[in-house]
Formats: structure tokens, sequence, C-alpha cells
């Protein structure tokens, strides 16, 4: 009888320890600042991806959100205005899954993350000349160079070269 109580007290742990990892694993990436969350709402990725990738909610802070999605009708320089219900729920979304880590902490100068003290740092080996290239247009175009950027992956695994880019450059950058 005894075994079977520590059987199912072993079962009754692992179980408990695999429905907090479900629990817990929607929210990890909003402190990772990469990948989207297992629950990243259809209207999140169809809205956003009709202009640019959907990027990762914790690559920003909170505050950053709040003014992005008080202001999509003017929203980078466009109107980007959704209904009343949609920038409700989005908004509750990106400020649970917002950067809370140190690398966001600090808010990026007109909330972008190409203004962040972190893009920078981590992009300071790109030339100019390669965000003008016409396959890179800017730095917000992250899938220029990051195959997995659709899926909030920007692991240094997933670089790739973008087109036209030159000789002199693609030995920087491997270095």
């Amino acid at each position: 009888m005894t075994n079977t109580i520590g059987s199912h007290n072993k079962f009754g742990a692992l179980a408990f320890i695999a429905i907090m990892g479900m629990v817990f694993s929607s929210t990890a990436f909003a402190d990772s600042g990469s990948k989207l969350p297992i629950n990243t709402p259809k209207a999140y990725a169809q809205e956003c991806t009709a202009c640019h990738i959907a990027y990762p909610p914790g690559m920003l802070p909170k505050q950053s959100w709040q003014r992005i999605m008080a202001g999509l009708d003017k929203h980078y320089g466009t109107d980007a205005s959704l209904d009343d219900a949609t920038v409700k729920q989005l908004s509750t979304w990106l400020e649970t899954q917002s950067g809370t880590y140190k690398r966001v902490a600090e808010v990026p100068p007109n909330d972008r993350i190409t203004q962040s003290a972190w893009f920078i740092r981590k992009h300071k080996e790109i030339t100019p000349s390669v965000w003008k290239l016409p396959s890179v247009k800017s730095e917000a175009n992250c899938a220029a160079c990051h195959s997995s950027a659709d899926k909030g992956i920007y692991s240094d695994n997933t670089l790739k070269f973008p087109i036209g880019i030159d000789a002199r450059s693609k030995r920087a950058w491997s270095n």
C-alpha cells in the first residue's frame, strides 16, 4: 500500500510540475524578449504583419506599448487604427507580455525598438550602407538578416547575409 501512495505522490508531483510549466510558459517569453509568446492573439499577427513583422512584445517595456497603442492613428507615419475592442484586447496582451528584464528597462527614444540601447549595441557592426540596401530598406526590417524573425527568433544561428551586401561588410560581420 505504501508503494501505491508513493507512486501517486510522484505522479502528482510530476503532473503539478508539468501544469505549472504550461501555465508559466506563456509569460516566460516576455522576459526573454525573443520569440512570440504561445498565446499570441490572431489579431496581433494579422494587423501588425500587414505592414511589418509582429515584433515580440518583450522587446519593449510596458510604457512603450501603451503609447504605441494609444497612437495607432499616427503609427510611425501611418494610420493603423483599429476598433476599440481590438485595441483593448491587444493593449492588455502587449502590456502583460511586455519586457520587464534589464535590457528593456529603459524606454527607447520614440518607442522604437531600433533606437533602444540594446538594439544599437547588438547591431553596431552593421554599416549604414547595409541598412540602405534595397533588400533591407531600414533597421526595422529584421527579416532581411534574421531568417526566423517571423517566429520571433533572433538567434545568431539564424542570421543570413542580406541580398546585395558587399564582401567587406561580410568580412566585418563574420568576425
